[in-house]
């Protein structure tokens, strides 16, 4: 009977037993380590450990707060391997329970990162094809993608800042004033970065062409011998614009002719001329998309040489008074297209001159310039010494008759080359009077200076005058007079002497 009070304490005893191993069971933290960010498709991995823990534990992965993995009861840390997807993304922990206890660790946000694809360059505006000084915007689109970053390439060559030519900003790049010098072949490369592994791609390349504004167009002609008659040839060209450009020639405000020059800003045209006949007015009109120009007119007049030919000679000196060259100028009297011939003492100068030891000891060393309309002894010496002239005929025809001129002595001696001859100043052309600054302050200075020593002879001057007018001067009664009438008394300045104009005596 003395036992049954003790069996009925047994349940007791047990429950109180449950609970102190409970209570003296320490508090389960675990720490969960793993990637903020992971590329679509890759695989995450994720450790959850509970350093102190002295039982196996139960490790549950969980992703905004619902439980994706779970691993069985280990003494180890348990480890979790994930294929990122889409829906990857979010908030992990981990949880672990065992030995009477259970704990969640801090969260681990992971991030999806897509990498880019399909990559390629839009521009507005489309086609990139602008006139100079327009903006050009061109934009690095992806198919999918997300965190990237953007890489330009100008040319296959990185362009590295923004600077005055581009402005980078995000996926653009902007040209604000389009040059020239910018027209070439653009790409992008679209890119991200997790830790040391890069995924990119690039991008086709876009062709940005940069039209240059044609100037005013310019025309000139020439004319040639076709059979028994004679054309001439119109060229029409500007100095700047981007091909294909439109040029027509009018004769009169009558078009005679259009071309399209798709490579260099320039056409030609082949119109009937007959020498000594005006055959009208010619202009040339250019147009492109956005202009149209029309040049100055020129008169389609060929006027045959004739009349005299004159050889002109001008001697050139150096600073220290040394000849330093000697020009020759051909004129005539009219020809619209001359061809000169040069002859040195009766015999022809060739239209090059040449180094060769056999023409060395007859003919001078030249140099022939403004269409052989002038002959240049650039390094005069005795041996250029002779006579020079000219003959003239028209340059379109071979056969035509020559207009000569008379013979021009140039006689070059020792005294000639290292000395300039007084020049003689006519009396219709004063001569140039070159003064420095430093005379004009000087002839300033003492002009100034003259100036005041005048003024200050004056004072002088009024200062004494006025000194001795006030001096008493005394006039003496002639011998012989017995008063003094209308006396007047005065002083002579300039002798400081007394002076008395004694206008009437009366004498005893």
């Amino acid at each position: 009977m003395k036992e049954l009070p003790t069996l009925a304490f047994l349940p007791f005893l047990a429950l109180t037993n449950v609970f102190v191993k409970t209570c003296a069971a320490p508090p389960v933290r675990p720490v969960l380590t793993g990637p903020g960010m992971a590329y679509l498709g890759s695989t995450a991995l994720f450790s959850c450990a509970a350093p102190g823990a002295s039982s196996p534990l139960t490790y549950d992965l969980t992703l905004d707060g619902v439980v994706t993995r779970t691993s069985r009861r280990a003494e180890r840390p348990a480890s979790f391997a994930l294929r990122v997807t889409e829906r990857s993304g979010g908030s992990y922990r981990c949880l672990a329970t065992g030995g009477g206890g259970a704990g969640a660790s801090d969260s681990v946000r992971l991030t999806v990162v897509t990498p880019p694809s399909n990559t390629r360059v839009t521009s507005e505006p489309s086609p990139p094809v602008v006139y100079e000084g327009a903006r050009v915007t061109l934009s690095c689109v992806v198919t999918r993608g997300s965190h990237l970053s953007y890489t330009w390439l100008f040319n296959r060559s990185e362009i590295t800042s923004p600077s005055s030519s581009f402005n980078l900003q995000g996926n653009t790049l902007e040209i604000a004033q389009a040059a020239p010098e910018q027209a070439g072949l653009y790409s992008c490369m679209a890119w991200s970065r997790i830790g040391d592994v890069s995924r990119f791609s690039s991008s086709s390349e876009i062709l940005v062409t940069v039209k240059v504004y044609v100037s005013k167009p310019r025309i000139s002609f020439s004319v040639f011998k076709e059979g028994d008659g004679y054309r001439g040839n119109v060229t029409c060209w500007s100095r700047r614009g981007s091909p294909p450009l439109n040029f027509s020639l009018s004769v009169d405000d009558k078009e005679v002719g259009s071309v399209t020059a798709a490579e260099r800003p320039a056409a030609w045209f082949s119109v009937a001329v007959v020498p000594g006949l005006d055959m009208g007015d010619a202009r040339c009109q250019v147009s492109t998309d956005v202009q149209e120009l029309t040049s100055d007119s020129v008169t389609l007049e060929v006027v045959p040489v004739g009349g005299a030919a004159k050889v002109e000679v001008e001697h050139l000196y150096r600073a220290d008074s040394k000849l330093a060259a000697i020009i020759l100028t051909c004129g005539v009297s009219r020809g619209t297209f001359p061809y000169v011939s040069w002859l040195y003492n009766d015999s022809v100068l060739p239209a090059e001159a040449h180094a060769e030891p056999l023409f060395q000891p007859v003919l001078p060393q030249y140099v022939l310039a403004d269409r052989g309309r002038a002959l240049v002894l650039a390094a005069p010496g005795p041996r250029e010494s002779g006579y020079y002239s000219c003959r003239v005929r028209d340059s379109y025809d071979e056969a035509g008759p020559w207009v000569e001129s008379p013979a021009a002595l140039v006689h070059v001696t020792d005294r000639i080359l290292n000395s300039m001859p007084r020049a003689t100043p006519s009396p219709e052309t004063p001569q140039n009077v070159h003064i420095s600054s430093l005379e004009v302050i000087t002839m300033a200075f003492c002009c100034f200076l003259l100036l005041m020593l005048a003024v200050g002879v004056a004072c002088v001057y009024a200062m004494l005058h006025h000194r001795h007018a006030l001096t008493p001067c005394h006039c003496l009664r002639p011998a012989g007079s017995t008063r003094l009438q209308n006396g007047t008394c005065r002083i002579r300045t300039r002798w400081w002497r007394c002076h008395c104009d004694i206008n009437h005596f009366i004498f005893l």
